[in-house]
């Protein structure tokens, strides 16, 4: 298993080490990492991994047809999968509550409703997914218009890493917002991963 994520248009398997993996995860690209490192942290070697491109977190509306294809695809080849999406954008568990912990995430979102949030993944690829692909490095004078409401960003960091902070304070500057990083880790991604693992399989 490698500690390696797909780019934002790829879909790419990572199988299990073991030989007859018959527990999958199907994943969304941005959390590709994060479901990397559960695994590895476990040490399993029975779970193969499919992550569908990262690029439809920005694209919430195509994910389910998305999911429902790749299901299909893949009818009859394992015991168990997990579906590793949140309801991201359209009205259900949103990406930031299962990585900050839904009661923590609700909690935030009450005390200022005007926040823009990142996770590693949206770190990452803030200059593809926020500057370039809402154009605002070719037409600036959107950028008011798009996040002249927001008042501060939040950083919901999964890892330590210094790199991915300066990412983020580069982001809040570029956006005109206050900063503020939040450790989450893996949130309820780790322990509801584990369950499912540690669940023995249906008959």
């Amino acid at each position: 298993m490698t500690s390696a994520a797909p780019l934002l248009d790829d879909e790419v398997a990572y199988p299990g080490a073991g030989s007859e993996a018959r527990v999958l995860v199907l994943a969304c690209g941005a959390i590709a990492r994060e479901v990397l490192a559960v695994i590895e942290l476990n040490g399993w070697t029975q779970v193969d991994v499919r992550c569908l491109p990262a690029k439809l977190h920005s694209r919430p509306e195509r994910i389910p047809a998305a999911v429902d294809a790749k299901l299909t695809e893949l009818a009859g080849r394992y015991e168990r999968v997990f579906v590793a999406y949140a309801d991201c954008g359209t009205g259900g568990a949103h990406c930031y509550g299962f990585l900050a912990g839904n009661d923590a995430w609700d909690a935030m979102h009450e005390d200022e409703p005007a926040t823009f949030y990142l996770t590693d993944f949206l770190a990452r690829h803030f200059e593809a997914l926020v500057v370039r692909g809402l154009a605002l490095d070719r037409h600036p004078q959107l950028l008011p218009m798009m996040f002249g409401n927001y008042r501060r960003l939040v950083y919901l960091a999964q890892t330590d890493d210094a790199a991915l902070d300066r990412r983020a304070e580069d982001a809040a500057a570029y956006l005109g917002l206050a900063y503020e990083r939040r450790r989450t880790g893996y949130g309820d991604l780790r322990p509801s991963l584990e369950r499912f693992v540690a669940e023995p399989a249906r008959a």
